[in-house]
C-alpha cells in the first residue's frame, strides 16, 4: 500500500514510456534545435489548462513541474515519448485523488502537512544556498583552505613482511647480494601487496604505522631498510621515489567548497530564523517511544 500513497498513479506514465518506439530517442539536442521550430506558447502560459476532470483543471504548468522532477532516465526521452504520459499521469492521478475526497484520515493529513512543509523548507534552502556561492565566495573559501597550506611530502614505497627478524635479516642478505626486491616480495611477502612486487604506491605523512613512516622518512631513495617491527610483523622497506603534492586548483576542489560553502550559509540561515521565532516545546517532556505508537493516529 505504501509505494502507491509514494509514488502517485505512475502507472499512466510507465505504461506509456514502455510503448514508445525506441527509435524515437535517438533524437539529437542538436538536430531538435536546428530543426524544429520553437513551440507556440499557448495563452495562458502556464496556466494554460491541458484537461479537465470533473471541472478540476490540469495546466501546462503541472506538466512541466511534474517533468522537471522525473529521474533524469525520463527527462532524456523526446518529449513526444513523455507529453501523453504525464498528462495521462496527472489525470489518473486527480481521478485518484478525487474518489478519496471527504474519506482521507488523520494520518494522510498529518503527511500531507509534512511533505508540504518539507517542500517549502527545500525552496527555502535551495535559495540560500545558490545565493551562498559565488565565484568570489569559492575563491575566499579556496584561499582560506589551500593558499597558505604546508606543502605535502608523499612517498613511494614497496614492503616484504615476514613474521620474524630472522627471516628479515635472511631476505636483506639476499637483496643486498643482488637479488631484486620486487621477485623476493612476491616470493616471500605476507601480505597483499606481494603480488605487485611490495608495491605500496603513494602515501604522505600519517598513513602508515608510525614505525614504518619513520624508517621511511629516514630512508634514501633507492635504499632498503633494515628490519623494521610493527605490529603487523617485520619489513623490509624500499624507498622508490618521493615528491611534493601541489595543492589541488580551483576547479579541483570546486565542487567540494560549494558543499562546504551551501552548508555554512544554510546553517547560518536556519539558526537566523530560529533565534527570532518564537519557539516552545511543550512536547519534550513526553516518552520518546510514543513515536512508535501508530495507533494514536487511528483515535
Amino acid at each position: 500500500m505504501g509505494k502507491y500513497v509514494k509514488f502517485g498513479a505512475a502507472i499512466a506514465l510507465g505504461a506509456t514510456l514502455a510503448a514508445a518506439p525506441v527509435a524515437a530517442q535517438d533524437t539529437t539536442k542538436e538536430a531538435t534545435s536546428a530543426e524544429t521550430p520553437a513551440p507556440v506558447v499557448p495563452e495562458g502560459g502556464a496556466g494554460a489548462v491541458v484537461a479537465t476532470v470533473n471541472g478540476t483543471p490540469i495546466t501546462l504548468g503541472h506538466m512541466i513541474v511534474l517533468r522537471e522532477n522525473l529521474p533524469a532516465q525520463y527527462q532524456a526521452l523526446p518529449d513526444e515519448a513523455l507529453y501523453k504520459g504525464i498528462l495521462d499521469q496527472l489525470v489518473q492521478q486527480v481521478v485518484l485523488a478525487q474518489s478519496v475526497e471527504g474519506k482521507t484520515s488523520l494520518r494522510d493529513k498529518l503527511a500531507m502537512e509534512n511533505d508540504q512543509r518539507g517542500y517549502l523548507a527545500g525552496v527555502a534552502l535551495q535559495a540560500v544556498a545558490t545565493k551562498a556561492v559565488t565565484d568570489e565566495a569559492l575563491q575566499k573559501a579556496y584561499d582560506a583552505k589551500y593558499a597558505k597550506a604546508p606543502e605535502v611530502k608523499e612517498y613511494h614505497a614497496a614492503h616484504i613482511l615476514v613474521k620474524t627478524e630472522d627471516e628479515a635479516k635472511a631476505l636483506k642478505a639476499e637483496i643486498d647480494g643482488g637479488a631484486v626486491f620486487a621477485d623476493v616480495a612476491k616470493a616471500k611477502s605476507s601480505d597483499g601487496a606481494a603480488a605487485n612486487g611490495g608495491d605500496l604506491g603513494w602515501f604522505s605523512d600519517g598513513m602508515m604505522v608510525k614505525p614504518f613512516q619513520d624508517a621511511v622518512v629516514a630512508l634514501e631513495v633507492g635504499k632498503v631498510s633494515e628490519p623494521v617491527q610493527t605490529q603487523f610483523g617485520w619489513h623490509l622497506i624500499n624507498l622508490i621515489e618521493t615528491r611534493v603534492k601541489a595543492a589541488p586548483t580551483l576547479d579541483d576542489v570546486r565542487d567540494e567548497l560549494a558543499q562546504e560553502i551551501e552548508h555554512t550559509a544554510v546553517e547560518a540561515y536556519v539558526k537566523t530564523l530560529a533565534d527570532s521565532a518564537k519557539i516552545e516545546k511543550p512536547g519534550e517532556g513526553f516518552d520518546p517511544a510514543l513515536l512508535r505508537d501508530q495507533a494514536l493516529l487511528d483515535k
